[in-house]
């Protein structure tokens, strides 16, 4: 009997994996938690029946959201990662060894105990030194934040259910008060082409620069996330991301990735003609 992973993009749209053999399934007081593993894509994690994250393409997402702002912002010192208990984007922070302490705000214990049993391809730094884990709501976690972090990473579940309230203007002004004077904001917004995902991701930009004088997205490609083509919120109160962009000094650091580099980085935020009118 064959096993097919199956996820709904939308109404009429469903994406399949085959199964190769589901190796832990637990449901929490969150969430349920899946891991499973296929041949075409290796081990990879469900929440809700929701994709989170393959050990294939896994790599192309914590890139994208740890190191286009780290190429920008030349001091961050203070991180603070809200979500993310898989670990990636933990790991891709842990290449640089100037940051001196990573916040990781995780709601549910058990994504993290999964994830360090199953997943060690992501979850591998989360015992780094520098490494605190709170397993707290984030949103209350922030409030009592003000000054500190010089970069926070929004790696939250899609803006419906759970994740809802980390794409609202309240949040945002939250963040903005727990942001140093050239602190960054970095967050995932999910596909535009179908239209309730479009519809959240205008309001979430409407949102998002209502509190920040510096406001873009930009895009990376994920095989297997809805429509393969994702958008990613980018915020600051000092740093554009491009004109403060440092190719000569981040390439100098020597920080191994396998889909960002410099180059790709401009390219990035060159959005379509159609995203562009969207999120006027």
């Amino acid at each position: 009997m064959e096993l097919w992973y199956k996820e709904e993009h939308s109404p009429n749209v469903k994406f399949s994996i085959k199964v190769d053999k589901h190796l832990y399934s637990h449901t929490s007081r969150f969430q349920r938690i899946d891991i499973m593993e296929s041949n075409e894509f290796g081990r990879f994690l469900t929440l809700d029946s929701s994709m989170m994250l393959t050990e294939k393409d896994e790599f192309i997402y914590h890139e994208m959201m740890v190191h286009v702002a780290m190429a920008i912002h030349p001091n961050v010192k203070r991180v603070l990662v809200i979500g993310g208990g898989d670990g990636g984007v933990v790991r891709e922070l842990t290449k640089y060894p100037s940051i001196d302490e990573i916040d990781l705000v995780e709601i549910d214990e058990m994504v993290v105990e999964a994830c360090k049993a199953w997943l060690p391809q992501t979850a591998c730094k989360l015992e780094d030194a520098r490494v605190q884990i709170y397993y707290v709501d984030g949103l209350r976690f922030i409030r009592a934040k003000e000054n500190h972090y010089d970069l926070i990473i929004v790696d939250s579940t899609d803006p419906f259910g759970p994740g809802e309230g980390l794409y609202t203007k309240a949040f945002y002004g939250n963040c903005f008060k727990a942001l140093t004077d050239k602190g960054i904001l970095i967050n995932q917004h999910e596909s535009p082409y179908y239209s309730e995902h479009a519809a959240s991701l205008k309001r979430a930009y409407a949102s998002l620069e209502g509190c920040f004088p510096i406001t873009q997205f930009y895009q990376a490609h994920i095989p297997t996330y809805p429509t393969g083509y994702w958008l990613f919120g980018f915020a600051s109160k000092a740093y554009h991301p491009i004109e403060d962009l440092d190719e000569e000094k981040w390439n100098q650091l020597g920080i191994e990735t396998d889909y960002y580099n410099t180059t790709l980085h401009r390219g990035a935020f060159a959005l379509p003609n159609y995203i562009q009118k969207l999120l006027k």
